[in-house]
């Protein structure tokens, strides 16, 4: 079943929706972020394991938003750039939006253990084993990345950034259950126990509680835009395949499609708010805590 000519991927609503969002994304993105990087690299006087952990996080927001002007003009044009720069791209892309994921899992691991077990656990952390936690993902997801890349096959692209068989993606199912499902629960336990731990803390005066306050507020906000940029892009994955699977029609296709791509939208615009959310953690959480 070719669906892809019928379909229209390029089409109007989709161009404008892709500049609308990009654009924005991109300019906030790059702002927010070399701010952020600044601030952890050059002002904070002690590097911390979680320090770690959000430059790590930084990095990787940094490094999917540098692909984005390649995908505005691969859903403005032709792909005439050539299939090995597409299959780098999306490779860079893959990567990083699963680094960011996982560098958010470690943040929500790692403040986990600090609170919960200060002392059992004390052993476990240090900035120096974070930067090796962070190494080896590297390590993973570019080694697997490059794997499947080679594993693929040699073919010219005309598009970039959009899936244009109704052939099921194998790797799809990986996105969503290890990639994202897996980080889910974990960064769910995690958050759920430092939660009520917060809200089983006694204040003694106004300001202490103010504190306990906001970061129980921030623990919450980060929760919640883990869950709501990364949640409708692996719900669009999972239904996309189970459609190809079944080989459903092409109009079904379409749809199933169009919403994946507007959901991996939503999900691009982490890449702005984790800069935002873990700035302000990194502060109000530790104030709360040690207070």
């Amino acid at each position: 079943m070719d669906c892809f000519n019928k379909s229209g991927v390029q089409d109007s609503s989709l161009q404008l929706l892709n500049l609308a969002v990009s654009i924005p994304l991109l300019v906030l993105g790059l702002f927010c972020n070399s701010i952020a990087l600044w601030v952890f690299c050059c002002k904070l006087k002690k590097l911390t394991e979680t320090t770690v952990f959000m430059v790590n996080l930084v990095i990787s927001d940094i490094m999917i938003l540098l692909t984005f002007p390649f995908r505005i003009y691969a859903f403005s044009d032709t792909w005439n750039l050539g299939s090995e720069t597409c299959k780098t791209l999306l490779l860079m892309y893959f990567i990083n939006t699963y680094m960011s994921i996982f560098s958010i899992t470690a943040i929500a691991v790692d403040r986990y253990i600090a609170i919960k077990h200060p002392l059992k656990f004390r052993t476990w952390r240090s900035p120096a084993k974070a930067a090796y936690t962070c190494c080896a993902l590297w390590f993973l997801f570019i080694a697997t990345g490059v794997f499947r890349i080679l594993q693929s096959r040699d073919f010219t692209l005309t598009t970039c950034f959009q899936k244009v068989t109704t052939e099921p993606f194998n790797m799809a199912l990986v996105f969503v259950l290890v990639g994202f499902t897996v980080p889910l629960i974990i960064i769910s336990y995690c958050s759920g126990e430092v939660l009520m731990l917060l809200r089983k803390k006694n204040a003694s005066d106004t300001f202490e509680k103010k504190a306990v306050r906001k970061a129980f507020n921030i623990i919450m906000a980060n929760l919640v835009v883990f869950v709501v940029c990364f949640l409708p892009v692996h719900v669009g994955y999972t239904v996309r395949f189970i459609t190809e699977s079944l080989n459903a029609t092409c109009h079904t296709w379409e749809k199933v499609n169009f919403y994946t791509h507007v959901a991996t939208l939503v999900a691009n615009s982490n890449c702005v708010l984790d800069s935002v959310c873990y700035f302000f953690a990194a502060h109000e959480f530790w104030k709360a805590t040690i207070l």
